[in-house]
């Protein structure tokens, strides 16, 4: 199923992207369609179609540039056999610098013309299983800063900003985020991996008591407790704030200290009303099928708890099989003319346990803090001693 919504206003065409609806096909097609030239910025690759969709684009005589990141969590292997796999089908392969703790951006630009923001890497994981976005732009002053930007990053020289509208970490990102968040008048709704910058946080903090209608899904430092929460159901990758209801930031970084000022993040503010009233209608969706966010104090009463009744709670929120099934059910049933890599895509499979390991940390503990917080320890010692409760079927 391919979901997108694709939105003209005079020179400007603006299409938007809905993982997981959306799936693979709408990237290999504009892959696809290129007739010049290609510049991809890639993190993280599972994704066989999208190899196969390079060098598909260099026989036919299209000039493509792989940007490939210096360094992730884990697969620093996988992305140097990646580079040689790309270098041996003629494609040109350039390396980001280690001048920064991660380039952690996505985007790719077709024929010098079109710029693919995405906030998704290249995984199953990403595309298949979790929340994320993707925007298609063709504002030619926005694609000429993208340009630059890859080209600077490529050849490892420095980048001046030059469009307040790319925002790039450790460049611009905190002016024009805070700028962004600060002329909301009515509305903020955000999808964030985790709010933990204080300036931020008092920011937002800030809105709420001016009126602003103020919801975050994903998750929030404990001084922004106060912040109206939710988790969302499925697996979320992605970060965007939609302001107002007319203009939306998307992009790879979240408001935290360290994406802000060392590491290469990427994202755009987009002023097209109709794209961004696309996301709000998926966001209030999100939202009320998510569920609230537990307050994180009274830490002290919940590390009173005994260590071995914390890893039983933690074992027991674990649910990873699903997600490594239905993964692995989408995997094998790729087109069969396509490469399989098990290294790719048993990293891919480790990011899976290591979120939901965390996941689980994270849900344990707030337990036992709601728990303390009520006072009642007959319920802190049911909350551990409960029968486990399987996790959802996949597909599910």
């Amino acid at each position: 199923m391919t979901l997108q919504f694709d939105v003209r206003q005079r020179r400007n065409h603006v299409k938007l992207f809905i993982q997981p609806e959306s799936g693979i096909e709408p990237i290999v097609d504009a892959l696809n369609k290129a007739k010049k030239s290609i510049q991809i910025l890639i993190f993280r690759i599972d994704r066989s179609e999208i190899e196969k969709a390079l060098v598909d684009a260099v026989g036919r005589g299209v000039s493509v540039q792989a940007l490939i990141a210096y360094t992730n969590r884990g697969g620093d292997k996988n992305l140097r056999r990646f580079e040689m796999r790309l270098l041996e089908r003629g494609i040109t392969v350039a390396r980001t610098a280690d001048d920064l703790v991660r380039y952690h951006g996505k985007m790719f630009i077709i024929d010098a013309k079109e710029l693919y923001l995405l906030a998704f890497n290249f995984t199953h994981l990403d595309i298949g299983l979790s929340r994320s976005f993707a925007l298609a732009m063709t504002e030619p002053k926005l694609v000429e800063e993208a340009i630059k930007l890859f080209e600077c990053d490529a050849k490892r020289v420095p980048y001046v900003a030059g469009n307040d509208d790319l925002i790039v970490s450790p460049v611009n990102a905190r002016e024009q985020l805070m700028k962004f968040i600060r002329g909301a008048k009515k509305q903020l709704l955000m999808y964030e991996m985790k709010v933990s910058d204080r300036d931020f946080i008092s920011l937002l903090i800030e809105k709420v008591s001016q009126g602003v209608d103020v919801r975050i899904i994903g998750r929030t430092a404990t001084q922004g407790r106060g912040l109206p929460t939710r988790s969302l159901p499925m697996r979320l990758h992605t970060r965007a704030i939609l302001r107002d209801g007319t203009s939306a930031f998307l992009g790879s970084q979240s408001l935290r200290r360290l994406e802000m000022e060392a590491r290469r993040e990427i994202g755009v503010i987009c002023h097209n009303a109709k794209i961004v009233k696309q996301m709000i209608r998926v966001f209030d969706k999100d939202w009320e099928q998510s569920a609230p966010s537990i307050p994180q104090d009274s830490i002290s009463d919940a590390l009173d708890v005994p260590a071995r009744k914390v890893a039983k709670a933690v074992a027991r929120q674990i649910s990873v099989r699903p997600v490594v099934e239905e993964l692995l059910d989408r995997v094998m049933d790729s087109k069969p003319n396509l490469a399989f890599e098990p290294d790719e895509v048993v990293e891919t499979v480790r990011e899976a346990f290591r979120e939901e390991v965390h996941d689980a940390v994270v849900n344990a503990l707030q337990e036992m803090m709601a728990a303390a917080v009520e006072g009642d320890s007959q319920n802190l010692v049911k909350s551990l001693s409960k029968p486990a409760e399987k996790g959802p079927k996949a597909g599910s």
